[in-house]
């Protein structure tokens, strides 16, 4: 399997994983600002849930290859 088909491999488990990760633990704010959505999540943690999806991905990436 060459390095490009293993790149690919990754990145489309990646982003499923990512879609997978971004609705846990998400809770909408009780106070709505003028402009945003209701359903806006207070505290989003974008960078540790790209982390929990990288770490999904280079396990499931590896069983594969």
């Amino acid at each position: 399997m060459s390095w490009f088909n293993i790149a690919l491999i990754f990145l489309i488990v990646w982003w499923l994983a990512w879609f997978l990760t971004l609705p846990f633990g998400v809770k909408a704010s009780d106070k709505v600002k003028p402009g945003h959505a209701s359903s806006a999540p207070v505290k989003p943690r974008l960078k540790i849930k790209a982390a929990i999806a990288t770490v999904i991905a280079a396990v499931i990436t590896a069983i594969v290859v």
